[in-house]
């Protein structure tokens, strides 16, 4: 029946499919590749900002050092991708690596969540303010750990950073270079695009699944009274590093993406303002709702780019020339937007209701 809620709903999931599937190359005719490069990497911070939810949405722990996983995976990607051990250890490499992406992701996933457990484990008893600067810390800690590693062992190659990395390769084909499939030409941005997309999709059924299990209900009651939770019987300890676990691992997936998608990699991709940017797609979005999230992260990475592409044609048409940088007055106006924002919305763009009670809450006791 049309007025159906559960028609309705599958309807929409199949538009939204079928949008999701002509993407790439709608926006590739209209606009050009570098578009979809775009995407993709919105496609990236979308994986981070769900990763970063689990630590902030749900279990409520302010992390500002989570690019550091992202760094992680990008550089175990880079090392077992790349020629780069063959060549500063060559007694011990005879060759380059050159592991599989099905292997290398996952060992990435897993190395980054044991980072994340190394993290959360000293700061088990440390809330807010306390906290977010033990993870600055840590996060700043990785990076110049990562900006030094090249002496006296050239494990990370230092400022220079690792090159040459090898793209993922799905049944024998390679995802770095343009391809023909059913007589149809798929550039290297467009076959990314579809494989993050895949990956994107993954995540978002795990941490669904992870919200309406008993784990993301007692992340839930932690954010919202840990006291409260402990005297319920929830073992906070375990839950916590669970929270970073997880969290750590979805960065460390992306990390891997990254790594593959650019062929290079430095120390330079994973400072503090990235870390910033992530959490401020999290808080823009809606904290704790993943809808509200993912739409936070695209808009934050989209919208740079949008106001680039158009300041300086806005700034031809109103002045006869460009008055200002577009890069700079790009900063400007983002910044100027995330301000207003959070002044009419503070609860982000879509939150979730549970978030709107508390505010309404908040707001009548005020």
């Amino acid at each position: 029946m049309p007025g159906d809620p559960k028609l309705r709903a599958r309807l929409g999931i199949v538009l939204i499919g079928i949008a999701l599937a002509v993407l790439p190359f709608v926006v590739g005719a209209n606009f050009g590749n570098s578009w979809v490069r775009i995407i993709d990497f919105a496609l990236l911070y979308v994986m981070l900002a769900l990763g970063l939810n689990i630590v902030v949405g749900f279990a409520g722990l302010l992390d500002l050092g989570y690019i550091a996983f992202y760094a992680v995976g990008a550089y175990l990607y880079a090392l077992l991708s790349s020629p780069h051990l063959a060549t500063a250890f060559p007694a011990v490499f005879a060759s380059a690596p050159a592991w599989s992406v099905w292997l290398v992701l996952p060992l990435g996933a897993l190395v980054a969540g044991l980072f994340g457990v190394l993290l959360g484990t000293p700061t088990l008893k440390l809330r807010g303010d306390y906290l977010a600067i033990v993870t600055l810390g840590f996060g700043e800690i990785i990076r110049i750990f990562l900006n030094n590693l090249n002496a006296p062992l050239n494990l990370t190659n230092g400022p220079q950073g690792i090159n040459n990395i090898q793209s993922a390769q799905i049944a024998g084909q390679s995802l770095g270079r343009s391809f023909e499939l059913f007589g149809l030409q798929i550039p290297s941005v467009t076959a990314h695009y579809y494989f993050f997309l895949a990956l994107t999709l993954l995540v978002i059924f795990i941490c669904v699944r992870l919200q309406d299990s008993r784990l993301g209900r007692a992340w839930v009651a932690i954010r919202e009274d840990e006291l409260a939770a402990r005297a319920c019987g929830i073992n906070t300890r375990n839950v916590k590093l669970l929270a970073f676990g997880l969290g750590a691992t979805f960065g460390g997936v992306a990390g891997g993406l990254f790594a593959g998608f650019q062929g290079f990699v430095s120390p330079e991709s994973f400072g503090l303002l990235e870390s910033i940017m992530v959490l401020c797609m999290v808080v823009l979005g809606g904290m704790g709702h993943i809808a509200g999230v993912i739409l936070g992260a695209l808009l934050l990475a989209l919208l740079p780019e949008v106001l680039r592409w158009g300041a300086a044609p806005v700034q031809q048409w109103l002045f006869g020339k460009v008055l200002v940088d577009p890069e700079s007055l790009r900063l400007l106006l983002f910044g100027v937007a995330l301000v207003l924002v959070m002044r009419w919305r503070p609860a982000g763009l879509w939150p979730s209701a549970l978030r709107k009670r508390e505010l309404a809450a908040h707001a009548e006791v005020a």
